[in-house]
């Protein structure tokens, strides 16, 4: 019976084992597109840094007489700006589908561990039910085998006073079968 039990704790144990390794899987490819998308999120960043590097030196530009500000620079500057207000608008936009790829993950991680601690619960109530079971066929057994060792000593001292009495009924055959007695 212990090597069924050992039986059966290694194949929930091998089980449980499978489910989590499936589960690592599965989010390691979660996470390869949140890195990917967090690269692009970084080289907008470091596009941004460069425009506001240009913006920054058309501020210093003075191409005009006597070192003014022409029109033209004035507009350089302002395009500049625009670049960088709608590479902003880019990076929020790709900053909420980082959030949202890391919420999905955190929905998927809370929805897998809801999964596994469901699976481990019915494992116990399946484990718990074959241990009762166990016990109750245990039980059985030795109530079985007590029936049987009091059977045993009924059959054999029936068998003794079957023996008891043919031997005195041998001893007895003539005067039991004349009605004679000694």
């Amino acid at each position: 019976m212990k090597n069924n039990e050992n039986k059966q704790m290694k194949l929930i144990l091998l089980s449980i084992f499978f489910l989590f390794s499936g589960m690592f899987c599965y989010g390691q490819a979660d996470t390869s597109a949140y890195q990917l998308q967090r690269t692009k999120v970084n080289r907008l960043l470091d596009e941004r840094s460069m425009k506001f590097g240009q913006y920054d030196q058309s501020l210093t530009m003075h191409t005009g007489i006597f070192g003014l500000k022409t029109k033209k620079d004035m507009q350089r500057s302002i395009d500049i700006l625009t670049e960088i207000v709608q590479t902003d608008n880019h990076i929020f936009r790709e900053l909420k589908i980082l959030l949202d790829y890391k919420d999905l993950e955190k929905t998927q991680a809370a929805t897998k561990a809801s999964d596994v601690e469901g699976r481990i619960n019915a494992y116990m109530q399946t484990i718990a039910k074959l241990q009762q079971q166990n016990d109750r066929l245990n039980a059985q057994i030795n109530t079985l085998e007590k029936q049987k060792d009091i059977r045993s000593v009924i059959s054999m001292v029936l068998g003794l006073a079957l023996v008891a009495l043919l031997y005195w009924i041998s001893r007895k055959k003539p005067a039991f079968f004349t009605g004679k007695t000694r």
